[in-house]
């Protein structure tokens, strides 16, 4: 198996980089593809109480346990398993399960903070920043956190205003400066997305 080829996809929280990350899978078949969410690599909270769980900033690159990240996509790049993590935003801390990924020709890496690390941005061939309008990411959030995390909307504005828009503005928005492309509207952008499909198809060509 020749080295896979490693793409970063980031942005905002809303932006629609899974969205894109998944429309870029769909273009190849699942034997060649596999997907990393940063989400998976937040910090292992289980020696914490919940009081002081509950605290835990998302938004910020402390929050990751990037050292983890860079082994197993080094892993992968040498062609073997890895085991990776299982986060539980209930509890805000790791499960004790895994999930099994194993190495393929394209490894997906996707999250908010991917360009902000400089040793996983040297291990990413291909670099794309998922740029949308504040206002429709806001509106994003709030479904996805009311719906799937079970939480209200005043605490999910508090946090945007609070915690989630400074540290997008601190953290994630400088980031874009390191992508090699910059995708307008996420998921619904059909020709970035063509082109980058077309792009990865040539280097698996080569």
């Amino acid at each position: 198996m020749k080295k896979p080829i490693l793409i970063g996809i980031t942005g905002g929280t809303g932006s629609g980089k899974s969205t894109v990350a998944k429309e870029i899978c769909s273009k190849f078949s699942e034997d060649c593809i596999a997907m990393i969410e940063q989400d998976s690599y937040y910090k292992d909270q289980s020696h914490l109480s919940m009081d002081e769980r509950v605290k835990t900033n998302y938004d910020h690159p402390d929050a990751f346990d990037n050292e983890l990240l860079v082994s197993h996509l080094k892993t992968l790049l040498e062609g073997k398993d890895i085991e990776k993590p299982i986060y539980d935003f209930s509890v805000h801390t790791r499960k004790d399960e895994t999930v099994k990924v194993e190495p393929r020709d394209i490894i997906i890496l996707e999250g908010i903070l991917v360009l902000s690390d400089p040793e996983i941005r040297n291990l990413l061939d291909i670099k794309i920043y998922v740029d949308t309008d504040a206002d429709v990411r806001i509106i994003r959030r709030l479904v996805r956190d009311i719906n799937e995390r079970g939480r209200t909307v005043d605490s999910v504005i508090n946090q945007y205003l609070t915690v989630v828009r400074p540290m997008h503005l601190q953290f994630i928005e400088p980031t874009k400066r390191y992508a090699d492309l910059i995708v307008p509207e996420g998921g619904h952008n059909k020709v970035a997305i063509d082109i980058i499909s077309a792009n990865i198809k040539h280097i698996l060509q080569k």
